[in-house]
């Protein structure tokens, strides 16, 4: 039997904000496995699904950079020690330059820039990730740095014209779809995206969470529920985080699709990448 500590305890409250006994509880059911542990207290229907991803690890900032022309963007996690540090300007500004280096060339040697920031900070510093995105077609790369440098996203969205690229619509729209993916979280663009795994175990949870349920009634609750799941983890799914001109509520989906018929075109978003300092480390 696994030991189950105080910080083990604390870590299960901290990843789905479930009680301190139902946490040991769970625990103890898991013989220590967090993992686990989070999907018994889902089923318990007292845990919200535990991304491990939002916890923080290490301090830092995310940083983007878009080149000339808005095809290739890259978007950059640095680490450091303190949040004292990831406020520092000269080491924003060593940030900067990183990204700016990494769009220009992806494979360029940065240990040296690393060193010398690391000896003019006095803390150690990490490039703990980068990703970067070219645009293939007609469409264009932009992002997006929430207050703070906490969160970043880059996103490719494509059209089917080029005319439609250079439209302040069609640039608006990327934009609002920046902040979109920065509040609201979404993990993949559309349903089809999502691991079967996953989806599987969704369908698991929200099963035994209605078991006493009548049987003829299950089958209906389960669809609602994964329905529900689908509009937090799908893009395409979420409601748009600005209203329609008539103050009601529309998809993300059905928001691009008002603006590819406003501008006669077919627009979609093709893919995005979304950083919060430390999940690469939780």
């Amino acid at each position: 039997m696994a030991e189950i500590t105080p910080a083990l305890v604390a870590k299960l409250r901290e990843m789905t904000g479930a009680g301190l006994m139902a946490c040991k509880q769970a625990l103890t059911e898991a013989n220590g496995n967090l993992d686990l542990a989070v999907d018994i207290l889902r089923k318990k229907g007292i845990a919200t699904a535990g991304v491990k991803g939002e916890r923080a690890a290490k301090e830092g900032i995310i940083l983007q950079h878009i080149l000339p022309g808005s095809r290739i963007g890259v978007l950059v996690e640095v680490n450091c020690e303190t949040d004292f540090v990831a406020r520092n300007e000269t080491f924003r500004a060593f940030c900067e330059d990183i990204a700016r280096k990494l769009a220009n060339d992806p494979k360029a040697d940065l240990e040296a820039d690393r060193v010398a920031q690391v000896a003019k900070i006095g803390e150690n510093i990490k490039i703990s990730r980068t990703q970067r995105l070219e645009v293939q077609g007609n469409g264009m790369v932009a992002a997006y740095i929430h207050t703070g440098g906490k969160i970043g996203v880059l996103v490719e969205v494509g059209a089917g014209k080029e005319s439609t690229v250079t439209s302040e619509d069609f640039k608006q729209l990327v934009r609002d779809i920046t902040l979109q993916i920065a509040a609201a979280h979404p993990h993949v663009v559309t349903r089809d995206q999502i691991d079967p795994a996953v989806l599987a175990k969704e369908r698991e949870i929200a099963t035994e969470q209605v078991k006493n349920k009548p049987p003829q009634a299950i089958a209906k609750i389960v669809e609602g529920k994964l329905e529900k799941f689908y509009q937090g983890h799908c893009l395409m799914d979420q409601a748009f985080v600005k209203r329609a001109e008539d103050n009601t509520e529309v998809s993300v989906k059905d928001h691009i699709a008002r603006v590819g018929k406003k501008l006669g075109d077919e627009i979609t978003i093709r893919r995005f990448i979304r950083f919060q300092v430390g999940e690469a480390q939780a």
